[in-house]
């Protein structure tokens, strides 16, 4: 009978041992393409994390977070998150929501009256839904402020009213929900939405309703704060062959809920967690924001697939509310990726083998451009090759 006992523990225990096997083989596999990468793209600093089951299970820091004063990236070094801000804003939105004040459907104008003055060439402007702007299919143009063209301009625009002067002289780009076209303006007035119902600045509601609950402590939205100034992370260009510097803690003024966000690693670990859910945390969670509104989130809206600046960067890719999601043929990811003054970041789940990753660099190598070619860039190289590691645990 003990024969039978140790045969069936031994059948049984196989199946686990050769998945954790893959596991790991997979991380060692990405952790040196990304060195070797990192290293021949000149990236000054990068850092890598894989969260698992609510634990971080890796943690790399490669390179200088200051190339100038060499001060090396550790995990207090704080990054720019650029667009990955934008999930949290629709986390707001859907915090909103299950409270009771809007529904996803309602007229972005009814909370900003002020869009009415936009030009839409294709009918009411009335209609767009915050659905339609949480999954970019709204019309709006992709640039908040596309007519910065030298250095002493602002960074973005810093109050509402410049963006107002602005409606009259601005137009609905193709028909409201006909099709996917990325927005940052449509996050922008997604902000004001969070503003005007809770009474708040978007930073302090985010801070109140995301950041404190999570305990990221660490994170916060534009200029740094001095006692964080140590860690801020400079950032770089590479161009014509040579790294370059980009400007130092910018101010996103009012784009601040289109991507502001700044953080350590530790802290992102915290919300990738969070995102990914844990049963024996799922109450806690749920004060931020409860499951069933999470997952009606990453379910497809349309289709992101003719636009290789976002998510997956594939034909596959389809928008959700605020996040991009994709399927191979064993995985389901969850993500959005950011770039913005010289960084370049990913956030990527695959919430079925409970894991997500997070990649930041210090660095862009090559302006993002809608094109195949933007797969090509060793950023985007280096992050698209974390699908190995959901699908070793899909096996």
């Amino acid at each position: 009978m003990s024969r039978w006992i140790a045969a069936a523990l031994v059948l049984t225990a196989s199946p686990v041992a050769a998945e954790e096997a893959g596991f790991e083989a997979a991380l060692r596999d990405f952790r040196e393409l990304h060195r070797s990468e990192t290293s021949r793209a000149q990236i000054a600093g990068s850092s890598f994390y894989v969260v698992r089951d609510g634990r971080t299970v890796a943690a790399d820091h490669l390179g200088e977070q200051d190339a100038d004063a060499h001060v090396p990236v550790d995990a207090r070094t704080i990054y720019h998150w650029a667009s990955i801000t934008k999930t949290m804003t629709g986390i707001a939105i859907m915090q909103l929501r299950d409270r009771g004040l809007l529904t996803l459907d309602d007229p972005i104008v009814r909370y900003v009256p002020e869009l009415a003055a936009v030009h839409n060439p294709y009918g009411d402007t009335g209609a767009i839904t915050l659905r339609q702007l949480m999954s970019h299919s709204a019309g709006f143009r992709s640039g908040t402020w596309p007519w910065r063209d030298h250095d002493w301009q602002p960074f973005e625009p810093k109050g509402w009213s410049q963006l107002v002067a602005m409606l009259p002289y601005t137009q609905v780009e193709f028909k409201p929900g006909s099709r996917f076209g990325y927005s940052n303006p449509g996050i922008v007035y997604l902000g004001q939405v969070i503003e005007r119902l809770s009474g708040e600045d978007y930073e302090v509601y985010v801070d109140k309703n995301i950041l404190k609950p999570l305990g990221m402590h660490d994170s916060y939205f534009d200029r740094t704060p001095p006692h964080l100034l140590p860690h801020r992370s400079h950032s770089y260009y590479v161009r014509d062959g040579k790294r370059v510097a980009a400007p130092f803690d910018v101010d996103t003024g009012v784009t601040v809920s289109n991507g502001g966000l700044n953080a350590p690693m530790p802290d992102m670990a915290k919300y990738v967690a969070f995102l990914l859910g844990e049963p024996a945390r799922q109450s806690e969670y749920d004060r931020v924001l409860k499951r069933s509104s999470l997952e009606e989130m990453w379910v497809p809206q349309i289709s992101a697939g003719d636009d290789f600046t976002q998510g997956r960067m594939a034909t596959t890719t389809q928008s959700g509310l605020s996040f991009f999601v994709d399927r191979s043929a064993a995985v389901r990811f969850v993500g959005h990726n950011g770039d913005q003054n010289g960084f370049r970041a990913y956030l990527s789940l695959c919430p079925d083998q409970r894991v997500g990753s997070l990649l930041a660099f210090n660095t862009e190598t090559r302006g993002v451009e809608n094109s195949t070619a933007n797969r090509r860039t060793a950023e985007s190289r280096i992050a698209l090759a974390t699908d190995r590691l959901c699908e070793a645990l899909a096996k």
